[in-house]
């Protein structure tokens, strides 16, 4: 990778923020809120849409084996957190520790149930989104971004918000499953409400990225 070529930067910019984002999602998923007083999700329910951003910006202009690649290397890099935190739990605190071992172990501990359902739920449902955009993008070229970008999530996240919450919350017990599917349904609209709301910061990200890519061709990517 040559880090003075301009479209390399932009792929290892967009890397960055995209494998951020899932892992901080998984570290602070543990933590329960309630949104608007009506139903109740993972705090890290406010980071995905903002992955699935990502996806579309990175499908748009490196193609599917930009997505396929980028989403085995961060499932590897969760599964790394993972192991991490198993070690970390694993390892007795010392009577003095800030942080004592029953603290630290029900806050990762439940991470390790949204890590796995994540797992799972994510490369289900990036394969599909990508699948999907490129339905989209096939029939509409370089028109209309809005309906490839809200297409694809619009399936991809109904996989991901109810897999992900019924392996983080039910299995585990924290949720009885009328209340699962009440709260993921909720969930569900709230990442549709919040990919609408994006929808300007993704054309304005592609005006910005292809007035720095300049004449790169970024279709042949795909």
């Amino acid at each position: 990778m040559n880090f003075n070529n301009r479209k390399d930067l932009v792929f290892i910019i967009l890397a960055g923020f995209f494998v951020t984002n899932a892992i901080v999602a998984e570290l602070i998923g543990g933590k329960l809120v309630q949104f608007f007083g009506i139903f109740t999700q993972s705090i890290g329910i406010i980071l995905w849409p903002f992955v699935f951003v990502l996806t579309d910006l990175i499908n748009e202009h490196f193609g599917k084996q930009g997505v396929r690649k980028l989403t085995y290397i961060t499932i590897a890099l969760i599964i790394y957190t993972y192991l991490i935190i198993s070690w970390g739990m694993a390892i007795p605190a010392t009577d003095f520790s800030p942080v004592g071992q029953e603290t630290f172990q029900t806050v990762f501990g439940q991470s390790q149930w949204i890590i796995v359902g994540s797992i799972i739920a994510f490369l289900c449902s990036q394969l599909i989104d990508v699948y999907v955009f490129w339905i989209f993008k096939n029939r509409t070229g370089n028109r209309m971004i809005w309906l490839r970008a809200t297409g694809s999530t619009l399936v991809s996240q109904l996989v991901d918000t109810f897999v992900v919450q019924y392996i983080a919350f039910v299995l585990p017990g924290k949720w009885a499953f009328d209340q699962f599917v009440v709260n993921a349904f909720w969930g569900y609209l709230f990442k549709l409400l919040v990919a609408l709301a994006l929808i300007p910061v993704i054309y304005v990200m592609h005006f910005v990225i292809r007035k720095y890519l300049g004449n790169i061709d970024s279709e042949k990517a795909g």
